[in-house]
């Protein structure tokens, strides 16, 4: 029956990946609220849980181009593996820290760096893996359902780790984000989708400068990564590291940012429903205006509005934000040939996610000196004069979903050939889309190169 509605799920390969979208995000949405908590009960200081969470994103500066040239030299699902493992190992030791003792400084940076290195990895790796599980004509279906299942994970593990923290405390849940991360290990050793057959063997720093061109060469690509550098900075700081210090001193505590969190996965999966059938004409237009609509967060905390309206802006913004990640998704695999859709992913979140550190750096002190409040609505105002300045470039205006790849989008001379089985692309080497979600944000920020965060 199911089948017969949505054909992708006949796939083998696509509903592996289905489990593991389910298990994964579940997983990780006990760390989204257990680290900050751990943090909080272990020193007290904003500035501390700052440069934590800087921690969980710093290593995408050094990671997450050697891991684009890995997912197009190997298969994805194997290098996800790695990724996976590194996560599980970095947030179940810092579970383990804080249930044998009191946690150090220096010890919580470490294990999330860890896992921001395998956050990292990931990303590149998720984004090269879809298109080759599903045929082109269920490309769209696929990435609509594979983020549905994501933020219906996301969802149910973010209002059950907010009262599990409340409950237990946020060592147990970190213990279960690392257990649930290892869970996911053999459903991706089981799905059999090849690697890149690869005509000739070049050096990494020529795969890296293969990939560079093919990013610098769209203009649509770039001008909306740099303004994602600075939306995804400020949203981070004004609302990862400082919505939790508003939600314990205003709102209730840990529960209250679990149904924040939760509310937000409610609209990402009314988002991915409504994704599943719906297409805008110039979707890069539309990626850059739901970026400026992303100044609604620090704004409704900033505001001290009532936990209700809070959860309701939470679930608007998480429905536009789905449509517009799907939409993302599919523009980015339509306009970049398949073998350098990891590489050219590597430098969309390097520069999405690069300065997202700073922005979690600066917080806590921004917030220490001018008030947390001023600091948000600061936040605020960055975010909507970024997103006013990506609008300059002609293509980011005029760029349409159904016009075929330019010269510059495709396949470059000496590009390796598609993996036996992957999807086929349509003419003009037009590569089938692939998953972005995670976004397999797993517990993603907002936007394009949010799936490493």
């Amino acid at each position: 029956m199911l089948a017969r509605r949505f054909p992708v799920l006949a796939h083998r390969d696509f509903r592996l990946l289905l489990a593991d979208r389910l298990l994964a995000p579940g997983a990780f949405a006990f760390s989204m609220v257990g680290v900050s908590f751990a943090v909080l009960d272990a020193t007290g200081s904003t500035a501390d849980l700052s440069y934590v969470l800087a921690a969980q994103i710093l290593p995408s500066l050094v990671f997450a181009l050697a891991g684009g040239v890995f997912a197009d030299r190997f298969a994805p699902q194997r290098v996800i593996v790695a990724a996976n493992l590194m996560i599980a190992a970095g947030e179940g030791g810092f579970g383990l820290l804080v249930l044998t003792g009191q946690p150090r400084l220096w010890q919580m940076i470490g294990l999330e760096t860890l896992t921001g290195a395998g956050m990292a990895v990931f990303y590149p790796a998720s984004q090269a893996l879809l298109p080759r599980l599903v045929p082109a004509s269920l490309l769209q279906e696929a990435s609509a359902v594979s983020r549905l299942a994501m933020n219906a994970a996301q969802m149910a593990g973010a209002g059950i780790a907010g009262v599990f923290v409340a409950a237990t405390g946020p060592g147990w849940a970190l213990a279960s984000c690392g257990i649930g991360m290892l869970g996911t290990v053999p459903l991706l050793l089981a799905i059999r989708a090849p690697g890149a057959v690869r005509t000739q063997a070049h050096s990494l720093i020529r795969e890296l400068r293969d990939g560079w061109s093919a990013f610098r060469a769209r203009r649509w690509l770039w001008a909306t990564t740099c303004q994602y550098s600075v939306v995804l900075a400020a949203w981070y700081g004004s609302f990862d590291v400082l919505g939790p210090v508003v939600a314990r001193r205003d709102l209730g505590g840990p529960a209250a940012w679990g149904l924040i969190t939760a509310a937000n996965a409610v609209g990402l999966i009314v988002g991915g429903l409504v994704a599943l059938r719906f297409t805008v004409r110039r979707p890069i237009l539309f990626v850059v205006l739901i970026g400026g609509v992303c100044a609604i967060s620090p704004l409704s905390l900033a505001a001290l509005l009532p936990l209700p309206v809070i959860c309701v802006t939470a679930a608007g913004l998480g429905i536009t934000m789905e449509i517009m990640m799907v939409q993302w998704t599919v523009t980015m695999a339509r306009k970049v040939p398949a073998d350098l859709l990891a590489r050219v992913s590597a430098y969309d979140v390097l520069g999405s996610v690069g300065a997202m550190p700073l922005g979690a750096l600066a917080a806590g002190p921004i917030a220490a000196a001018a008030g947390v409040s001023a600091t948000q609505y600061g936040a605020a105002v960055l975010i909507v004069v970024a997103s006013a300045l990506a609008l300059v470039p002609r293509e980011v205006r005029q760029l349409r979903a159904d016009e075929p790849a330019t010269g510059a989008e495709r396949e470059p001379a000496g590009a390796v050939a598609a993996a036996p089985g992957a999807a086929a692309a349509p003419a003009g080497g037009v590569p089938a889309p692939a998953g972005a979600e995670a976004a397999l944000a797993r517990a993603q920020p907002p936007g394009p190169g949010a799936e490493a965060a």
